[in-house]
């Protein structure tokens, strides 16, 4: 009988170990669901940004022209409608890209001190997110949007 003791403490040992190695395992994938989640919910505000931004610029050109062909006497509060839209698009944008950054910085400071304490394995990175990089992108069309509104320069503005 004190044979089978150590072989018990033993075997329930190497049970310890998987249950460690799984739990750990387990955890290390939870980071990347949440990186993932991350990128869906900067993609949604993306989405809604450029409908803002494409809509209010569509709207400034379309009652600017209008104006400009002399078929509306003024286009100033749709203009001006157009602009407030492009300019939320924008601003929605920069605070959707800022609070992401911000956000996965936290992530991997958590992720890096799991990974010091040997809770995570961590052996897979973190990929930059193109969702970022396509947001990074589409700010600076705003950005070049809003100054062609306001300056009336580059492609879009007047002859």
């Amino acid at each position: 009988m004190d044979e089978t003791a150590p072989s018990r403490v033993t075997a329930q040992s190497d049970s310890d170990r998987i249950s460690v190695e799984l739990s750990s395992r387990r955890t290390g994938m939870s980071f990347q669901r949440t990186r993932l989640s991350a990128d869906r919910t900067l993609m949604s505000v993306v989405r809604t940004s450029l409908s803002l931004i494409s809509f209010g610029f569509t709207i400034f050109q379309v009652f600017q022209k209008a104006h400009e062909a002399q078929i509306l006497k003024s286009s100033l509060a749709a203009r001006s409608f157009g602009l407030a839209l492009v300019l939320l698009g924008t601003v929605m944008l920069l605070l959707g890209i800022v609070y992401h950054v911000q956000f996965m910085a936290g992530l991997r400071r958590e992720r890096a001190q799991m990974k010091a304490d040997g809770l995570v394995h961590g052996e897979s990175a973190f990929p930059v997110s193109l969702t970022l990089i396509t947001a990074v992108a589409l700010l600076a069309i705003g950005l070049f949007a809003l100054a062609s509104m306001v300056f009336d320069f580059g492609p879009f503005g007047s002859p």
